[in-house]
């Protein structure tokens, strides 16, 4: 894991599963509450990760595959993931946003000129649904006028086997085929298609969470953890 930046003055990341403290399917930097790891172990891969970032803080969601955004200016207290929502922007530095996934990508979008990140968790509903769009409109509703954006990594269109009728139902840009001929789900394309919309330019990290041992892949393996992506202003 390591930080990159993405504007300036602002940084991601994106972690894996290595470096924790977590056992068996949860092995080892598990980040992600009520997927089945121990609340406590999870707490200290959050804040192992958060002190190898050097922020003062992080906030997390309890992701429901929405187009729900928060505005936030604090970790919550007590470990405590932010409620029922997708998306969350700040516009206080040295706090990061966290976005979980395992197999669905976190979007973290910033706009360094007007001191504004968010990040998002975009998978196949969050993506119909606009969870991308519905955060870059909040920034900009915050003053933000210059948006950058980076797309995490996901279960590729190669890989992401959905059946027929669930992707003909999909936008265009959604749509894909498997590899081995089947159909399948193409989220990254479809984001970026909205941020394309948008005028928003996104980097990629192309990594598929399914192909990549060293990140959590939910179609992989069933039970298993979260990573995140990170993004925050240095203060």
């Amino acid at each position: 894991m390591g930080a990159m930046i993405l504007a300036d003055g602002v940084r991601v990341a994106f972690t894996d599963r290595i470096g924790g403290f977590g056992t068996g399917p949860y092995d080892s930097r598990n980040l992600g509450l009520n997927v089945g790891d121990e609340p406590e172990t999870v707490l200290r891969n959050r804040a192992r990760t958060e002190a190898e970032l050097g922020v003062e803080g992080a906030v997390y969601m309890r992701q429901i595959h929405s187009a729900n955004v928060a505005r936030v200016g604090r970790a919550p207290s007590g470990g405590e993931d932010v409620p029922d929502t997708d998306a969350v922007v700040t516009d206080r530095p040295n706090l990061a946003l966290a976005a979980l996934g395992a197999d669905c990508p976190a979007v973290l979008v910033a706009d360094p000129g007007a001191g504004l990140v968010g990040a998002a968790h975009s998978g196949r509903v969050g993506t119909l649904l606009g969870v991308v769009p519905a955060l870059v409109a909040e920034l900009r509703a915050m003053g933000g006028r210059d948006p950058v954006a980076v797309v995490g990594p996901a279960a590729c269109g190669r890989c992401y086997e959905v059946p027929e009728a669930m992707r003909d139902a999909a936008p265009e840009a959604m749509r894909s085929t498997t590899s081995w001929g089947t159909p399948a789900l193409d989220l990254r394309a479809a984001i970026s298609a909205q941020l394309d919309d948008l005028g928003v330019k996104a980097l990629h990290d192309g990594r598929c969470t399914i192909e990549t041992p060293e990140l959590y892949s939910y179609r992989r393996d069933g039970v298993t953890g979260r990573f995140a992506g990170y993004v925050w202003m240095s203060g």
